[in-house]
């Protein structure tokens, strides 16, 4: 069975061989791939020392990224897990929409499973900056601005009221914290 497609008044539809023919010329324009795997692109120059902490030093990281929407609470995790390994007492504080990225309740079809790969990437990082000795705190007013129950937090978070994220930065602050402060626009 044929099909007649309707007649247009614009520019005439190309051949099915000529569009062939034009991929494969675009395709062999530049070859692909033009370094093999394994090609050193970038540098690898280290331009500080590799910091570790002095005796009591902290490291506090505010988080008001939400999960999936950017890298930055991604990033601010494994920062804070890497300050954690360099010796500083570090801590996590989620507020805003931020506080999304402590849910426990993450996953499709069910919970703990990945929708896609990686969804479990923030879950994961805040659990294992947790087992690890890092310290994790959660506004309730965030969780509550999202309707996020308090129950559904990962397990060893901690909820805070919503006046705590000030007096936790002043607390910080005011013990020589270097402070990290991220924030998804």
């Amino acid at each position: 069975m044929t099909t007649t497609l309707p007649a247009t008044t614009g520019t005439p539809l190309i051949s099915d061989a000529d569009l062939k023919a034009a991929q494969d010329t675009s395709k062999s324009e530049i070859a692909h791939p033009s370094l093999p795997k394994g090609s050193n692109i970038y540098g690898s120059t280290k331009i500080f020392p590799d910091y570790q902490a002095g005796e009591g030093e902290s490291y506090f990281t505010l988080v008001h990224g939400i999960a999936h929407e950017s890298s930055v609470a991604f990033v601010a995790c494994l920062q804070a897990l890497r300050a954690l390994r360099k010796g500083y007492e570090s801590v996590l504080y989620f507020y805003g929409p931020g506080a999304m990225n402590a849910m426990a309740t993450r996953g499709f079809p069910t919970t703990g499973d990945s929708g896609f790969p990686g969804e479990q990437n923030i879950n994961s990082q805040i659990e294992r900056f947790i087992e690890e000795g890092g310290t994790v705190y959660v506004c309730r007013f965030g969780l509550s601005l999202h309707g996020l129950r308090e129950e559904d937090l990962i397990a060893g978070t901690i909820p805070c009221h919503p006046l705590d994220v000030q007096d936790a930065l002043i607390h910080y602050a005011r013990k020589g914290a270097i402070i990290n402060s991220t924030y998804n626009l």
